[in-house]
């Protein structure tokens, strides 16, 4: 009853908002109307897998784009309840049925999207910044940005552009997914925005230009012009604040001058991320009890082999690695970072730490890696690395190892939209 009261008084208040905001951002103008011995985790649903790509960290290589593929579209259907009239979609072509679909609260853009985002320096960010509280980090041709959760929580969207490469970064408090996409579809800028909705606890988002709804848990177009396609995904990462400022000095920082008022700091979502929680307004597959439904994982789905890695073993063994769709990849894992939907200031949460995943490719070999005290470092060589995937000190020293794209989720989130899963809980080598 009690995050209840917190999610109805956050409706009450992104809504009052937005008449609120002293300078609120133009939308574009529309053109038409979310091996090692691995356990198998859940039942099976008619929900699509989403396709990653990968890159590095300091030099992203061009992503993968997802393949085309035919969709295949459900029967026509009423739009969902007042969509109709807020929305000039498509409602004919959808490959998820609308009974999926509830209102989160807010209408509309209810929760507005930052358009004309502003960033300022490391140093300036540091005056209301705490060391251990969650950013998102992306990398784009060496231009590090840091995405402040404490924005993030009360936008949802940042429509931006990254290192010359047209980004929307975003972020469903409701299932802790913090996921970048590029915005450049079918030849054009796509700029989003929140639809007011959600498919198994996760935003939906749409773009302006065609009013498609997107699922942001995937990726995938679900209903609308652009159904059954797919956004291709950038590597983000979710990090502390001091984390980014050891690695990225001169990187740029999200400011709060968004032109919208916002409690920013505050978490609307108290106590949301406790184990013993229910997901809120969650109508979807069973959740597999193979761990808590709001338990967090770290997640990649490389050449459609889904993996959820447990953070409770990560935060055990600090490193671990498996082979996903036939590449090595290696999760690596830092403490400090903490929880922004635990504690009612976003700095205050539990710690969880931080998850980056990587190929374990590097320079034509597969490097092995283990945790020795506090150090990581490979078998083959003996180097040390850090957690962002860089050698410090031995024969490797400054080399670098490519990211691959990544995804913080809950349990519940991941599982719905990916039910042929494997887990990797600590229980298996």
């Amino acid at each position: 009853m009690k995050l209840l009261m917190h999610l109805i008084l956050l409706s009450c208040l992104v809504m009052a908002g937005c008449a609120m905001a002293t300078s609120p951002p133009t939308p574009t103008p529309l053109t038409t109307a979310p091996t090692p011995s691995l356990r198998n985790a859940g039942p099976t649903t008619d929900a699509q897998p989403t396709t990653a790509a990968t890159s590095t960290l300091t030099t992203p290589m061009t992503p993968v784009t997802p393949p085309p593929a035919t969709p295949a579209f459900l029967p026509p259907q009423l739009p969902p309840d007042g969509a109709g009239a807020e929305f000039k979609t498509d409602f004919s072509k959808s490959v998820v049925s609308f009974d999926e679909i509830l209102s989160g609260g807010p209408p509309k853009d209810g929760i507005p999207a930052i358009d004309t985002p502003k960033f300022i320096s490391v140093a300036e960010a540091d005056a209301w910044l705490k060391p251990n509280e969650a950013v998102a980090l992306i990398n784009v041709n060496g231009d590090a940005r840091a995405y402040p959760v404490q924005i993030l929580t009360w936008h949802e969207i940042v429509n931006d552009i990254v290192g010359g490469v047209p980004l929307a970064v975003t972020y469903c408090p409701l299932c802790n997914t913090a996921i970048a996409f590029e915005r450049t579809f079918d030849g054009r800028v796509l700029d989003f925005g929140t639809t007011g909705r959600l498919r198994y606890s996760n935003l939906i988002m749409y773009d302006r230009q065609t009013e498609t709804w997107w699922q942001q848990g995937t990726g995938q177009a679900i209903v609308g012009e652009y159904a059954g396609r797919w956004l291709t995904q950038r590597p983000m990462t979710l990090i502390a604040w001091t984390d980014f400022k050891a690695a990225h000095p001169t990187g740029r920082v999200l400011d709060r001058d968004t032109g919208f008022f916002r409690p920013y700091g505050r978490n609307p979502y108290i106590g949301y991320d406790n184990p013993d929680t229910r997901p809120f307004l969650y109508q979807g597959p069973q959740t597999p009890n193979l761990l808590p439904a709001l338990a967090r994982v770290f997640a990649l789905n490389l050449n459609d082999d889904p993996v959820a890695f447990a953070y409770d073993a990560l935060a055990a063994q600090g490193v671990l690695t498996d082979v996903v769709g036939g590449e090595p990849v290696v999760i690596l894992w830092t403490p400090g970072a903490a929880s922004a939907l635990d504690a009612p200031a976003v700095a205050d949460g539990r710690s969880v730490g931080a998850a980056v995943s990587f190929s374990r490719r590097l320079d034509g070999e597969v490097l092995d890696f283990t945790r020795s005290g506090d150090d990581i470092v490979d078998l083959q060589t003996g180097s040390r690395w850090d957690g962002f995937g860089r050698a410090i000190d031995g024969p490797l020293k400054g080399k670098q190892l490519e990211e691959v794209v990544g995804t913080n989720h809950f349990w519940f989130s991941w599982a719905a939209f990916h039910p042929n899963t494997r887990l990797r809980d600590g229980t298996a080598p």
